[in-house]
C-alpha cells in the first residue's frame, strides 16, 4: 500500500499547458517558507475577496469555507469585497470582476476556463490587483466549478467532506501555506453526478423528527446533503419520496437546491418535477392514477409541476409508471385497437411523452429540447423499449442496475451516438425481492467499481445516479460512486485499493489508514457474500465446517477493529465507530448468531443438552445486536445520529414482512438435562474423536466412592470428566464409548487424552485400565515419568506439563461384530485423572495438536 504525503487528494484532470494535477500529494504544508503563499499564519488566515455580485451558491460555498478555516486555526477569515490587504484569495466564476480583470491583465488564462464544464483553478498570482502583492485564486468556469475549488481548498487545509455526516474531526493548524503551481481538477467525464435518499422510513425519517422535530425534510436538513454532496464534487439528487414530498413539504427545499447549485430531478416513477406523495396525499381528490380515463387531471398535475421549477435547472423526468412504483396497468384495448397489454401501455407512454413535452413547451416557451429532460429504462419499462418504445433525441434515456448492483443493459454501438446519452440509476439500498437490503452496506468496493467501470466503458457518461436509502451507513460506497463518476477511468484493478486508502487516509490520519482500508476492503467483501437480511442458519454448511470458517473471519476481523480503535485519538473514535468498527461488529454479531441457532439445531436434533448453552448464546446475540444500534443511535457522537440505527434486519422470510421489530430466531432446549449419555459415534475417513463427556454410559465408584463430574472447557477442546472428589475411592467407576467400525478393521490405536495430572498420590505413576469389546484390559501408567528425575526433567516432564496434557497411544483388537458396533471401557485405578478425549485410529489419523475434530455421533 502506498504511502501519501500530508492530505493527499486524489483527483483526476484533463489539464492544458502548465495546469497540474491534485494528485498523489498534497500541495499544503503546515509551516511557512517565502517560496509558498501562506494561508494561515500564527493562526490567523488570509482574508478572502469576492464580487458583490457573486452568485449565492459561490457565497454559501464561501461561508463554509469561513466556518473550515475557524475550525482548523480558530479564527474565520475576513470577507473583503475590495482589496484592502497585501495577501488574500481571490474566489470567483468567470462572471466575477476579479476573475475578468485578472485575465484582461493575462495574469490568468481564461481559455482554461471559458465553455468548459465544472472546471475550477487554483493558482498563485503575483501582483494580482492593484495594492496587492499577492493572491491565490480559485476561479471557475461556472458556479459549480467555482463551489468545487472552494471545497478543494477545505480538504486541502485538513476538512473531510464527512466532517458532519460521519463527524471526522478537524485537525487544528496554525500555519498551513500551500505551493506556488496552477491547480485543477479538469471537467467531469459525466455530466450528471448524484444520489438518490430512498426507503426513508423508519431511520432517516426518525432521525430527522429527533433533529430537527419535523416530519419530512426541510430546507435545513437538505442544505446539509447538498453541502456534502458539493464536497464530494457531485451536482445532482432525487430526493426522498416514501413519505416526504419535496417540492410540497417546504416552499424553500427547491430554492435551496438551487441556490447552492444542486440540480434535483425527480425518481423513475415521478414524472414533471412533480413527488409521488404530492398525489398519494390527495388521491380521493385526483382519482385515480390513470392516464387514459384521468388525463386531465394528471396534465393538470405535470403542468403544476413544470411551472413551479421553470426557472431552476431541474432535471425533468417523463414518461409514467403505475401508482406507487408499480408497473403500468389500465385495460387492454379499450377501443379494442391493441392486442396486448405491452402493445397498449406503450401507445399510451408515447402519448404521454408528446403531451408531456407540449406543456414544457408552453410553460417554458421554449423548445422542449431545450429543457434536460429523462426517461428511466426500469424494471418493466426496459421491456418497452426493446420492444421498439422510443423518445426524442435530446432525452437522456437512464437505464438500471438489477437492484443488486448488477448493470442490466447498456446501448450498443450504434445507441451510443443519440444526442440526449445514456444515464445509469445503481442501488447499494434496495426494498424488494428477494429480501430488503436496507441496514448496511453490503457492496463489495470491487464490485461498485466493476460495474460502473463496465457502464462507462458502453458510453454512459450523461448521468450517473446512486440509491443511498438513508444516506448513512453507505458513506464509502457514495464517496467511491461519485469520484468514478468524475473520473471512471482513474482506477484499475490494480490500483482501486487506493481509493479506499486515500478515504481512510483523509478520515483517520496516515498512522490509521492503512490498517483502516484493509479493514474496509475486508468487511466489504465478506458482506457482498449475502445481505444481513438474506443471511439465516442455513446460510453456510455446518457439517463441513463453513459456517465455522466464515464465523471465526468475522470474529477475527472484529478483533482487529477493535484493537485498531483502541489505538486511534479519542476525538478519532466517533468517526471510526461509524465508517469502520460498527458496520464489522454488528455483522460479525449477526454471524455469531446464526451460527450458534445452526449449532443448537444440529445439537437439539442429536438430543445432546449442549443444545441449551448454544440456545442461550442465541439469545444474547441477540440482545447485543440491540445493545449495538443502541449505542449507534444513543451514546455514540453524544446521540447525534438518534434513530439512524432502527432499521429491522432480523426475522425477514420475504421482502415485504409486516414484522414490527426484529425477532429472536427460533431456538430449542432440551428439557430433561439430567439424561447423560447414549453417544454412538461413527467412524470417518478412519478416525473416530470423541470428546470424554460425550460417552454412552458410566459407572459412579461404589458406595460413596467418587463420582463422575464433568468440567467444563478444561483441556484443548470441550471439557474433561473426573471422579470428584479426589479422595474418594475410584472403585467400580468406569466409562463407556459406543462406536461404529468398518468390519474390516483388526487393530486400532486408541489415544486416551487425559490431563497432565502429576504422580501426587502414588509416585510409581497413576494408572486406568482400557478395553474393546469383552477384550482383555491393558493398564496405562500415564505419569510416571512426570518428575523431575534427570533422565525426564527436560526430556518428558517440561513438554509435557508445558503441553497440560498427556497423550497414552495404546493397540487393541476390536471383536468381531455383525453390526459393526464397538464398546471401548475405560476404569481409573488412582484418582485426580481427567479425561479428555478418546481417539480411535482406524489407519486415518493426522497428528493434530487438537487431536481433530469430533466424529459424527447419534444419541440413543
Amino acid at each position: 500500500m502506498k504511502k501519501l504525503f500530508l492530505l493527499a487528494i486524489s483527483l483526476v484532470i484533463f489539464m492544458g499547458p502548465g495546469l497540474r494535477a491534485i494528485d498523489n500529494k498534497g500541495i499544503v504544508h503546515y509551516e511557512q517558507s517565502p517560496d509558498r503563499f501562506s494561508l494561515i499564519s500564527n493562526s490567523k488566515p488570509v482574508s478572502i475577496l469576492i464580487d458583490k455580485a457573486e452568485d449565492i451558491g459561490v457565497n454559501i460555498a464561501i461561508t463554509a469555507l469561513r466556518k473550515d478555516f475557524k475550525s482548523v486555526c480558530g479564527v474565520e477569515p475576513n470577507l473583503l469585497f475590495t482589496p484592502t490587504e497585501k495577501n488574500i484569495i481571490i474566489v470567483g466564476t468567470l462572471e466575477s470582476e476579479y476573475i475578468k480583470n485578472l485575465i484582461k491583465k493575462k495574469k490568468l488564462d481564461g481559455k482554461e476556463l471559458k465553455g468548459k464544464l465544472e472546471k475550477y483553478i487554483i493558482t498563485t498570482i503575483q501582483d494580482p490587483i492593484d495594492g496587492v502583492d499577492q493572491a491565490l485564486v480559485i476561479a471557475g468556469s461556472d458556479k459549480r466549478g467555482t463551489i468545487y475549488g472552494i471545497y478543494e481548498l477545505s480538504e486541502q487545509i485538513g476538512v473531510s467532506p464527512w466532517y458532519d455526516w460521519a463527524d471526522v474531526p478537524i485537525e487544528p493548524r496554525a500555519d498551513i501555506s500551500i505551493e506556488q503551481g496552477i491547480y485543477t481538477a479538469g471537467e467531469p467525464m459525466v455530466t450528471y453526478r448524484g444520489i438518490f435518499l430512498n426507503d426513508e422510513a423508519p431511520c432517516l425519517t426518525t432521525w430527522v423528527k429527533n433533529t430537527y422535530g419535523t416530519d419530512y425534510g426541510d430546507h435545513n436538513f437538505y442544505a446539509r446533503v447538498f453541502e456534502l454532496v458539493l464536497r464530494l464534487r457531485g451536482n445532482f439528487m432525487w430526493p426522498a419520496m416514501w413519505s416526504w414530498a419535496f417540492y410540497a413539504d417546504d416552499d424553500l427545499n427547491s430554492q435551496t437546491a438551487h441556490d447552492m447549485g444542486i440540480i434535483m430531478g425527480t425518481s423513475h416513477h415521478e414524472p414533471m418535477a412533480r413527488n409521488h406523495q404530492e398525489w398519494a396525499r390527495k388521491r380521493r381528490e385526483y382519482g385515480v392514477w390513470d392516464y387514459e380515463t384521468n388525463q386531465d387531471v394528471i396534465d393538470k398535475f405535470f403542468r403544476e409541476g413544470i411551472e413551479r421549477s421553470k426557472n431552476n435547472h431541474d432535471l425533468v423526468t417523463i414518461g409514467m409508471r403505475g401508482d406507487g412504483d408499480a408497473a403500468m396497468g389500465g385495460q387492454v384495448g379499450r377501443d379494442h385497437e391493441y392486442e396486448s397489454q405491452d402493445e397498449y401501455n406503450m401507445a399510451l407512454l408515447e402519448k404521454i411523452f408528446k403531451n408531456q413535452r407540449q406543456i414544457i413547451k408552453e410553460i417554458t416557451g421554449k423548445s422542449p429540447d431545450k429543457r434536460p429532460q429523462v426517461w428511466a429504462l426500469y424494471k418493466e419499462v426496459l421491456k418497452f423499449y426493446d420492444l421498439g418504445l422510443r423518445v426524442p433525441e435530446d432525452v437522456i434515456i437512464l437505464l438500471s442496475d438489477d437492484n443488486w448492483g448488477n448493470v442490466r443493459r447498456l446501448p450498443d454501438d450504434k445507441e451510443r451516438n443519440r444526442k440526449g446519452g445514456w444515464g445509469m440509476y445503481y442501488h447499494v439500498d434496495y426494498v424488494g425481492a428477494p429480501r430488503n437490503s436496507k441496514w448496511q452496506n453490503m457492496t463489495p468496493i470491487q464490485h461498485l467499481w466493476e460495474q460502473m467501470q463496465l457502464t462507462y466503458d458502453y458510453g454512459v457518461d450523461k448521468l450517473w445516479v446512486l440509491n443511498v436509502g438513508d444516506l448513512k451507513p453507505m458513506e464509502y460506497p457514495i464517496t467511491l460512486f461519485l469520484d468514478m463518476a468524475w473520473d471512471p477511468v482513474k482506477y484499475n484493478a490494480e490500483n482501486l485499493l487506493d481509493h479506499t486508502y486515500d478515504f481512510c487516509l483523509q478520515q483517520f490520519g496516515i498512522d490509521q489508514a492503512e490498517e483502516a482500508a484493509r479493514l474496509l476492503n475486508l468487511y466489504c467483501k465478506y458482506n457482498g457474500r449475502i445481505t444481513a437480511e438474506m443471511l439465516d442458519r442455513n446460510t453456510y454448511n455446518l457439517e463441513t465446517g463453513e459456517w465455522k470458517q466464515v464465523c471465526d473471519e468475522y470474529v477475527r476481523l472484529e478483533a482487529e477493529a477493535l484493537r485498531q480503535y483502541l489505538t486511534i485519538k479519542p476525538k478519532y473514535k466517533d468517526a471510526y465507530q461509524q465508517l469502520i468498527l460498527f458496520p464489522i461488529q454488528s455483522m460479525s454479531n449477526l454471524y455469531d448468531m446464526y451460527y450458534s441457532q445452526a449449532v443448537n439445531h444440529k445439537l437439539y436434533k442429536d438430543n445432546n443438552p449442549e443444545a441449551n448453552k448454544w440456545a442461550d448464546r442465541v439469545e444474547s446475540l441477540f440482545n447485543r445486536d440491540a445493545q449495538l444500534c443502541e449505542e449507534f443511535n444513543k451514546v455514540m457522537s453524544n446521540g447525534k445520529w438518534d434513530g439512524m440505527m432502527i432499521q429491522k434486519h432480523i426475522g425477514y422470510t420475504s421482502w415485504n414482512d409486516n414484522f414490527p421489530a426484529d425477532k429472536l430466531p427460533v431456538v430449542y432446549r432440551i428439557t430433561d438435562t439430567e439424561t447423560k449419555g447414549g453417544f454412538v459415534f461413527s467412524e470417518k475417513n478412519g478416525v473416530v474423536s470423541i470428546e470424554a463427556e460425550h460417552f454412552y454410559s458410566i459407572n459412579d465408584a461404589d458406595g460413596d466412592g467418587g463420582k463422575w463430574t464433568v468440567i467444563p472447557y478444561i483441556g484443548r477442546t470441550l471439557s474433561g470428566v473426573a471422579l470428584m472428589p479426589y479422595s474418594k475411592p475410584t472403585a467400580g467407576a468406569s466409562l463407556t464409548y459406543k462406536m461404529s467400525l468398518p468390519n474390516d478393521v483388526k487393530k486400532v490405536d486408541v489415544r486416551i487424552i487425559v490431563k497432565s495430572t502429576l504422580p501426587f498420590l502414588r509416585k510409581e505413576g497413576h494408572r486406568y485400565s482400557i478395553s474393546i469389546d469383552d477384550g482383555e484390559e491393558v493398564i496405562v501408567n500415564f505419569n510416571e515419568r512426570l518428575n523431575d528425575d534427570p533422565e525426564n526433567v527436560y526430556s518428558v516432564f517440561y513438554p509435557t506439563v508445558a503441553g497440560r496434557v498427556v497423550e497414552s497411544v495404546v493397540e487393541l483388537e476390536p471383536s468381531s461384530s455383525t453390526d459393526g458396533v464397538h464398546t471401548i471401557t475405560i476404569k481409573p485405578i488412582e484418582p485426580g485423572t481427567v479425561f479428555q478425549k478418546i481417539v480411535v485410529d482406524c489407519g486415518g489419523y493426522k497428528r493434530s495438536h487438537l487431536f481433530m475434530d469430533e466424529s459424527p455421533y447419534v444419541r440413543e
